[in-house]
């Protein structure tokens, strides 16, 4: 019986070190629908995306978020253009966030979404422009690199670009999945 057991655990231990560990990044698109305030802040409406999982090649845990947002808010933006900043939300901000829609990718794609972070982080990636280059062109940036179809960037509403992502990209409902608001 002892021997039995040997073996079954040797063939046991030979699977598991056989088998690659199930790994994957996940990237989610959240929306902050802003008008709160916090301390002496009111937040305005933004668009974000997460990172979260396992790298498959390397087993390197991932969790970042970023959005981009203007250096230096103020009216002035209303008329001209300003310098960007790819900016990390603290926690409490993506607890107080939507997360309209997450996406599995491998690890290629996370490698190509960290190149356009680094382009958004770049002298010539970092110009903030309220109509033309902000929170919603990110956003949209991300999701075209991770495969998916965006709508028009050509509204200032970032949960109304998001609600359109997820029009444009269903998802197919998971095993046990409760549906989700925005289905109906």
């Amino acid at each position: 019986m002892k021997r039995g057991l040997k073996i079954w655990m040797a063939v046991l231990a030979f699977w598991l070190a056989a088998v690659p560990a199930s790994a994957a990044v996940t990237v989610t698109f959240y929306g902050h629908e802003g008008l709160k305030v916090r301390g002496a802040f009111l937040y305005f409406p933004h668009a974000y995306v997460r990172l979260t999982g396992t790298l498959d090649g390397t087993g390197e845990s991932v969790n970042q978020a970023y959005g981009f947002t203007a250096r230096d808010p103020g009216p002035q933006l209303l008329f001209m253009s300003g310098r960007g900043v790819l900016a990390e939300p603290d926690a409490r901000y993506i607890a107080d966030g939507i997360a309209y829609l997450s996406v599995e990718i491998d690890d290629a794609t996370y490698h190509a979404i960290q190149a356009r972070f680094a382009h958004w982080r770049s002298r010539e990636g970092s110009t903030y422009n309220l109509h033309r280059r902000n929170c919603i062109t990110f956003a949209a940036d991300i999701a075209r690199t991770a495969g998916l179809t965006t709508p028009s960037e050509d509204t200032l509403s970032p949960n109304g670009f998001l609600k359109e992502l997820v029009v444009l990209n269903p998802m197919p409902p998971a095993v046990d999945a409760v549906p989700s608001p925005l289905a109906a």
